[in-house]
């Protein structure tokens, strides 16, 4: 009997072992390997919202964080792990990035998980442009990031005697004037290309349209962008290189973005990225800084779209972890969360306004207010207007100008033969 009740004992401590090891591996399938690019502070603080959803699915979260604001570090990356054959869980990816990923083949069917949580009927159609690939939903889209925005620190505007919100570009650049002659510097910027190509975004809305700008940088008609127009576009990039330090070389973003929320600066040309920034350092819109449309695009938004394109895997636990990933993206009280904290606008119109603050809120109203009036346009300089092959094409034109090296006429040319490309 006591040899019976050993052996049992034994078999049982076995298949106890064996099932908890089982476990313990199915355990371990369940996680998920980010790849992104979102490394300040603000940025961080907002990714944290997800890996704390999921880690209460049992979902550990592996991050792979690639540090560079524009994302191109992130790509280079990226292509690595997918030519060696070992893909990460999902990565973040803009615009036109997402679509060449599409036709390499390699990318997961969302369909089934978009089909049943309604994502047809919640998305803006200008972001499902990038979602799919050929009708298949290949990414989670996680907020949409407007770009033709302008940052203020309130105090510094105060002291340079600027008492009112410019609205036109004469406006802004008498503003800008006045806060360079009290001392302040008065752009606060970062000579990357994807940061001067932001600038770009917002000096051609407002000064051709939108009308112009879809011709040009979007339907890349040759004749559009071979004009006047896009002379005076260069003439007044050249008046904003005057207003900025000379130290802007190399600098990143959220080093600007400081820079207006230390009282250095007076304006940031951002996309609205930034104000998570201000919200990280506990300054309040309206009251410590100002949030507003870059004067002259008003009625418009430029966009790009954070999202999370979900690459095929061969593990079932894994792919498990990230339906789950995905599902977690697109959940509505997620949206609300991680956008409050990220400073952008979520990437579904059913989403309450209740949680955000009055720079929140504008981006809401504006999104949808443009999206109905079909003023919502992608971003020259995010991926949203023209190919990846074509960006960095006008990304050398934007950039040789903004330093000196091609004057306003050469640009224009420089401009017509990268959109031949």
């Amino acid at each position: 009997m006591k040899k019976n009740a050993v052996a049992l004992a034994t078999s049982l401590a076995v298949g106890l072992t064996i099932g908890l090891a089982g476990t313990a591996a199915m355990a371990q399938q369940q996680s998920v390997e980010v790849l992104h690019w979102w490394t300040s502070g603000s940025e961080a603080g907002a990714l944290n919202v997800l890996k704390a959803n999921l880690e209460k699915q049992g979902v550990k979260w592996n991050d792979m964080p690639v540090a560079g604001g524009g994302g191109e570090a992130a790509m280079t990356a990226l292509r690595a792990r997918v030519t060696s054959g070992n893909p990460p869980t999902a990565s973040q990816m803009l615009g036109f990035d997402i679509l060449d990923w599409g036709k390499q083949g390699v990318v997961a069917d969302l369909n089934a998980l978009a089909q049943k949580d309604g994502w047809d009927k919640v998305v803006p159609p200008a972001l499902q442009k990038f979602s799919k690939y050929n009708g298949k939903w290949i990414a989670a889209p996680v907020n949409v990031h407007s770009t033709n925005w302008v940052w203020a620190n309130q105090a510094v505007l105060a002291k340079a005697g600027v008492t009112a919100e410019p609205k036109t570009w004469d406006e802004f650049i008498a503003a800008a004037e006045k806060v360079q002659k009290a001392g302040f510097i008065a752009l606060a910027h970062g000579g990357q290309p994807w940061q001067d190509a932001t600038l770009f975004d917002s000096v051609a809305m407002a000064t051709g349209g939108v009308d112009y700008y879809r011709k040009a940088f979007i339907d890349l008609d040759t004749k559009t962008i071979n004009s006047p127009t896009t002379e005076k576009v260069f003439q007044r990039m050249a008046q904003l290189r005057k207003l900025v330090d000379k130290d802007f070389s190399g600098r990143d973003w959220n080093v600007a973005s400081g820079m207006v929320i230390g009282g250095k600066a007076g304006f940031q040309i951002m996309g609205d990225w930034a104000k998570g920034e201000f919200v990280n350092a506990k300054l309040v819109p309206g009251k410590d800084f100002a949030c507003f449309r870059f004067p002259g695009t008003q009625g418009t938004v430029t966009f790009n779209a954070d999202q999370f394109v979900m690459f095929t895997l061969k593990d079932a636990g894994k792919t498990a972890a990230q339906q789950k990933l995905a599902a977690a993206i697109m959940d509505p009280g997620f949206q609300s969360t991680f956008n409050v904290a990220k400073g952008s606008a979520p990437a579904r119109t059913d989403v309450p306004d209740t949680a955000f603050d009055a720079c929140g809120k504008k981006a809401i109203k504006d999104l949808a207010e443009a999206s109905k009036a079909n003023t919502l346009v992608g971003s020259i300089g995010h991926g949203h207007a023209e190919p990846a092959s074509i960006k960095n094409a006008f990304y050398d034109v934007i950039t040789r100008h903004f330093n000196g090296q091609l004057d306003d006429k050469k640009a224009v040319a420089a401009m017509v033969s990268a959109a031949k490309n």
